[in-house]
């Protein structure tokens, strides 16, 4: 897959996989990579209505299984994934909460089937099947059609409604945004690495200004509390959707060509070879479980973490131990009452500014793909695939087979994937 002498080592660690940290530096060394993950993997559950404390445990809870299923070989931090915000949203607006979760544990159970193919037969009918030129602009859809949420969570008192015009709401968003932005940019260190986080406590601290935080919530929440999950057959009856788990399907194999891209990263950081030790397959599998234990609590798929490689590699610290360790504290938290109160009063417009930042930086890297691999549009082929898959995934177009007697929808991003797929087999080359 790639060239032995890309897994050279170029600078020594400060602590290597399976070092452990001292006493006294293991929580602060932990709490980085928290805070690297937090902004985003909180984010997910706000913006899908799924609670953030089953958000938060699960994180904890799947990094935990993905440690041990890779044999405590590879340092990864797996949060809340972004691919799904869109179908969970529109999934839950018009079926039931069973058919959510039980679809989202079929993504988790296709990551495993993906792992095991791997397994039997190597990564290359996957790359065949996902080249650049199709999972670049399903990225960038993944992105764009993000783009309306953010942005109406920025404007509107009632954002699903657009309704109620709220100028201190665009004047929230804008200062975070900024803010954001600037430590985004000119940050040095350690804040470098949490510009989201940066971002939303000067939102929030922005919106007490502006009255807009309701501190009752807070006030009436205990300190200790059970994480706010879903059980299975108690809270939620599980239910088989054929057409919400046709729209998962498609996201999961591109989530999965991101997950690849995501290990080649951390194989050139690290300096080793986990493709081959503990394996691809286990990583991916790894994600997979992750993602099924999730699911059946209430949460949001899972997915490795570029925010926490990006930690690895300014850091030098490569220790399991450390990421281990900032799993079991984001388990805690989502224990705090109080906390996960406090982060469900921050308001709309918070969100929405820093979403605007984040759902774009998703469509970015769709096109930074795009350019990094040189796909050539000067061809007809390339030219053609990226453009169905652009109007299709932005335009949410629907294909609903109801009229043939078939419970199936397919509609915006996971079509379009489906497309871009279908057309990059059949398109001949030349």
């Amino acid at each position: 897959m790639e060239n032995e002498q890309m897994f050279t080592r170029t600078v020594q660690p400060v602590l290597d996989v399976n070092e452990k940290p001292k006493a006294g530096q293991w929580v602060f060394l932990s709490l980085q990579h928290l805070f690297a993950m937090f902004g985003a993997t909180v984010l997910v559950p706000f913006l899908t209505g799924l609670p953030v404390s089953s958000a938060l445990l699960a994180s904890g809870v799947g990094t935990l299984l993905y440690i041990l299923i890779t044999k405590g070989k590879i340092p990864a931090y797996l949060g809340s994934s972004f691919a799904f915000i869109t179908p969970i949203i529109t999934g839950l607006s018009t079926n039931s909460l069973g058919d959510m979760l039980v679809a989202l544990f079929m993504s988790g159970v296709m990551y495993v089937i993906i792992g095991i193919a791997i397994k039997v037969s190597g990564t290359n009918w996957l790359m065949h099947l996902l080249p650049p030129v199709v999972v670049g602009p399903v990225i960038m859809v993944i992105g764009l059609s993000l783009a309306p949420t953010a942005v109406n969570m920025a404007m509107f008192e009632s954002s699903a409604e657009m309704k109620g015009y709220n100028l201190s709401f665009v004047a929230v968003a804008g200062i975070t945004l900024l803010v954001t932005l600037i430590v985004q940019g000119f940050a040095k260190g350690f804040f470098s690495l949490i510009p989201v986080l940066v971002g939303i406590i000067v939102g929030y601290i922005t919106a007490i200004l502006f009255g807009i935080v309701d501190f009752k919530p807070v006030a009436e929440a205990a300190w200790f509390q059970f994480p706010d999950i879903y059980i299975p057959f108690a809270d939620y009856q599980p239910s088989i959707h054929l057409g919400l788990i046709a729209v998962m399907l498609p996201i999961v194999f591109v989530t999965v060509s991101e997950h690849i891209g995501h290990q080649m990263v951390i194989n050139k950081i690290v300096g080793r070879n986990f493709f081959k030790d503990p394996g691809l397959h286990r990583s991916i599998i790894g994600d997979g479980v992750s993602t099924m234990f999730s699911s059946i609590i209430g949460g949001p798929p899972s997915t490795t973490y570029g925010e926490n490689i990006g930690v690895l590699a300014i850091t030098k610290i490569y220790s399991i131990y450390v990421i281990g360790g900032a799993a079991v504290l984001a388990m805690m938290l989502g224990f705090v009452g109080k906390f996960t109160a406090l982060i469900s009063s921050i308001p709309t417009p918070v969100m929405g500014g820093v979403s605007i930042l984040l759902f774009g930086t998703i469509a970015a890297s769709g096109l930074r793909m795009i350019v990094e691999s040189q796909v050539n549009f000067a061809q007809n082929r390339n030219l053609v695939i990226a453009s169905v898959i652009l109007v299709i995934g932005i335009g949410n177009m629907m294909l609903n087979l109801s009229d043939l007697g078939v419970h199936l929808t397919i509609e915006g991003m996971a079509l379009s994937a489906t497309a871009g797929i279908v057309l990059n087999l059949i398109l001949p080359k030349r």
